[in-house]
């Protein structure tokens, strides 16, 4: 796993007066939120050593720095998958290169499968915590004892009644529950959707828990929020693909900006 540090030295070369204080990931059809940054500085992942490839359809592969609502931010518009090419650390450069360009919290976005009929295709989620369904760690291979990460309150409650507010200011239903992270790229079978049911979990992806295990080792305060954009295998009556994935998201891009900007205002007001 490459270190940050040549990553950070070509950003900051490229963008020295950038002072980030939020790092934010963008998952599948949530990359048109970069839209909103001002006085953008854009990178392509390409050009910064250990950033990954952003091989599937809905991740552009940019690192956008700039501000929202005054508040500075370096936007990850794209992530890397554990299924693409079994590499479970596959993003742990690209965040700790976050916490290196001086990051205090991180925001995690992504597109879910809902395993509840509260939340419907459209709708937002915030995740209030996770089950590793897929066996492995970003952290395999780590020497150190700091690899025994706690991961209680991982999804920072602070960062996450900041979020319930914002949500509120905006007079939209924000649903919370449990995330599972399975592997992919197929989608989840009826009988795992069932097991994962019993387990009490709420939406199900195939990304996030890797950042959010790489951001606790870091010690970066995070939370994360999920478009559901479709009713989990066994549930939904349609069947499922990753082009339904991209429409869909599309549903709640009104919603999750509108949540986004008074989430980030909210830390401009801080400044």
């Amino acid at each position: 796993m490459m270190s940050a540090k040549p990553a950070v030295a070509i950003i900051r070369s490229k963008a020295a007066e950038r002072q980030p204080k939020v790092g934010i990931i963008l998952g599948s059809g949530l990359g048109p939120f970069a839209d909103q940054v001002e006085n953008q500085t854009v990178i392509s992942y390409n050009d910064l050593p250990g950033f990954p490839d952003a091989g599937v359809e809905g991740h552009a592969g940019h690192l956008v720095l700039g501000s929202v609502g005054g508040t500075q931010v370096a936007v990850l518009q794209g992530r890397a998958h554990y299924y693409e090419k079994g590499q479970a650390d596959v993003m742990r450069t690209p965040v700790e290169t976050l916490k290196e360009l001086g990051c205090e919290t991180l925001l995690l976005t992504n597109a879910a499968g809902s395993l509840v009929p509260e939340a419907q295709p459209g709708s937002v989620m915030l995740l209030t915590d996770h089950i590793n369904f897929t066996g492995v760690s970003p952290l395999f291979g780590h020497s150190e004892r700091d690899r025994f990460v706690d991961m209680t309150n991982a999804y920072d409650l602070d960062l996450s009644n900041i979020m319930r507010q914002a949500a509120k200011k905006n007079n939209i239903k924000l649903n919370e529950g449990v995330y599972a992270w399975c592997c992919g790229p197929q989608f989840e079978t009826p009988a795992e959707i069932n097991a994962l049911k019993i387990l009490g979990v709420n939406a199900v992806g195939m990304s996030t828990v890797p950042e959010v295990i790489v951001a606790r080792h870091s010690q970066i305060p995070l939370c994360a929020l999920s478009i559901i954009t479709n009713l989990a295998a066994g549930i939904s009556t349609s069947a499922l693909s990753h082009d339904q994935t991209i429409r869909v998201a599309k549903l709640g891009e009104d919603a999750i900006r509108e949540i986004l900007m008074t989430y980030l205002n909210s830390f401009s007001d801080e400044q």
